[in-house]
Formats: C-alpha cells, sequence, structure tokens
C-alpha cells in the first residue's frame, strides 16, 4: 500500500489548491471568514467524495490500461506538477494533471483510448464556457430577486451571506464528487482499492489540503483576476459549483480552476471587461496548457528510467 503515499500527496495538493475555487471571492471579499470557510468546505469536500466521488473514477481509469506500478508514477507526477503551480501561487487543475499522466502512461505502453481522451478535452473546453454562461445567467436571475424582494440593506446584507454558505458548501460538495477521483482513481482501474476506499481516502487527502495550505491560491482567485463585491462573489461562486457538478454527472472530471476563471470572467463581461486582469487570466490559461503536457512528460519519464 505504500503507493498511498502519492495519492496522499497529491490530494493534499489538490485541497491546497482548489479551496480557493470555492470560497475564495466570498473571503476576499470579507463575507466570510477563512476559517469558516476552510471548516464548510472540509464537511461537504468530504460528503461529496463519499456520495459521488466514484462516479468518475471510470473515465480516469480508462484512458489506459495500468498497473499498480504506472498508476503509482501517474499520482506521483500529478503531484509533483500540482505542488509547484500551488506554490506558485497560480490556480491548476487536478484533473489535467492526472489525464495527462495517464496518457503519458498510454502512449509509452500503446493503450491510450483517444476516444475517452477526446470526451474529457471537449468537457476541459466546455467547462469555463459553461461557467461564463452561468454566470451572466444567474447574475442578472438574482439581481431582478434582489431588488424585488430584498431592498432593504440589512435584509440584503443577511441574504447574501446565507447565500454565499449555501453556494460555497455546495461548490465544496460538487469538488468532492467530481475531483477524488483524480486523486485515487487510477488505483480503482489497477485493482488497488475499492470504489469506496478509494473515495474515502482520496477525500481525507484532500481535506487535509483545505486545512493546511489553502490561503495562498485564494488570494489569487479572489483578487488579481476581477475584484469581486459580495454579490458577485455569491454568483460566481454559484456558477463553479452549477458546473463541476453537472459534469459529475457525465463521470467526467473537470477543473474547478477552469470553471471559477470561466465564471470570474463572465463578471467582467457583465461589469465590463476593463475590470479582468488579463495577464493573470493569461497565466493561468498558459498553466492550463502546460499541466496535462508537463505531467505526461514527467510520467513517461518516471517509467522509462
Amino acid at each position: 500500500m505504500w503507493q498511498l503515499a502519492g495519492s496522499i500527496f497529491f490530494g493534499w495538493g489538490l485541497g491546497a489548491n482548489d479551496t480557493a475555487n470555492i470560497f475564495g471571492p466570498s473571503v476576499t471579499s470579507g463575507i466570510v471568514k477563512y476559517r469558516l470557510a476552510i471548516i464548510l468546505t472540509s464537511i461537504f469536500l468530504f460528503l461529496g467524495a463519499i456520495i459521488e466521488g466514484p462516479k468518475c473514477m471510470g473515465t480516469v481509469s480508462a484512458i489506459s490500461v495500468l498497473t499498480k506500478h504506472t498508476a503509482f508514477f501517474c499520482i506521483l507526477s500529478s503531484a509533483i506538477i500540482l505542488f509547484i503551480l500551488t506554490f506558485l501561487g497560480i490556480p491548476a487543475s487536478s484533473s489535467q494533471a492526472v489525464i495527462g499522466a495517464v496518457t503519458g502512461i498510454g502512449i509509452l505502453n500503446g493503450a491510450a483510448d483517444l476516444s475517452k481522451l477526446l470526451k474529457v478535452f471537449v468537457c476541459w473546453i466546455l467547462t469555463p464556457v459553461g461557467a461564463i454562461f452561468f454566470t451572466i445567467l444567474f447574475y442578472y436571475l438574482f439581481a431582478i430577486i434582489l431588488d424585488k424582494f430584498f431592498s432593504n440593506i440589512y435584509h440584503r446584507n443577511n441574504f447574501l451571506l446565507w447565500a454565499v454558505l449555501i453556494a460555497g458548501s455546495y461548490g465544496a460538495y460538487s469538488l468532492g464528487a467530481n475531483n477524488t477521483a483524480n486523486i485515487t482513481g487510477v488505483y480503482v482501474g489497477s485493482g488497488l482499492l475499492s470504489p469506496f476506499a478509494a473515495s474515502l481516502i482520496g477525500g481525507a487527502s484532500i481535506v487535509l489540503g483545505v486545512m493546511t495550505y489553502s490561503y495562498k491560491v485564494m488570494a489569487t482567485i479572489g483578487n488579481k483576476i476581477v475584484p469581486l463585491d459580495p454579490f458577485p462573489a455569491f454568483i460566481v461562486t454559484l456558477s463553479n459549483a452549477s458546473v463541476v457538478h453537472i459534469f459529475t454527472q457525465l463521470s467526467v472530471p473537470v477543473s474547478s480552476s477552469q470553471a471559477i476563471v470561466g465564471a470570474i470572467i463572465g463578471i467582467g463581461i457583465v461589469k465590463g471587461f476593463r475590470t479582468v486582469s488579463k495577464k493573470m487570466v493569461g497565466s493561468i490559461v498558459l498553466s492550463w496548457f502546460l499541466t496535462p503536457v508537463l505531467s505526461g512528460v514527467l510520467a513517461y519519464l518516471f517509467v522509462i528510467f
């Protein structure tokens, strides 16, 4: 069971990086305290992992035939790339990291399933696009609700507080349901773990990252792309959660980082493109291309050497 050390390290990195996608906008806007954010994230993320975590595991393991040995190198490669990007404060995709690593192994052994890979790739493209769509839709819908039912500033602030807490909890649940497969899904395919054991170990390791090293990327998401007030912070969080949960039902692991950045760009579209930091968006998009390539190359090198 020594292979699980790589998964625990990878899960820690995912939790440290992707917590920002759940409550980052709300924490940096001042509507939610950081301590409360990580408590809610930890609870609901673990629930999502246990209840719906196995849904995406088949997709991860189906891209290539993996042994316990090569599965470990996939996870180790993904964990290293994710750790580097987290250390640099760049929102990264654990889904892209692990899919890139599995594809690298598949190329090496000639067993990569390109049809499965194409399905995942299309969903990766649709993730930020869907988040932009939901953000624009939710923005105008909830703006009408606030104007009609919460004209009093005190009631409006109370509504936004509870709305953010509920949306963030939903986002944490969706993240656990979708991304736990990235942490331990390869070990289900290789026969090392059952789906329940994989969900339990994957969920717990992600929570460990949430609780220990999640603040740095949170600042990037919350402030450096588009400055967010409480209302757009709520919209962004809800859009992210909705998109990630939809793809969970399609059994495709996607990037909550892509979803949240798409959602924030959606806010930028509503408020005017001048509010969007093009430099920060550019660096994040670059990381999306580099993550699967670097992870795949690293996994390939680990196996041949």
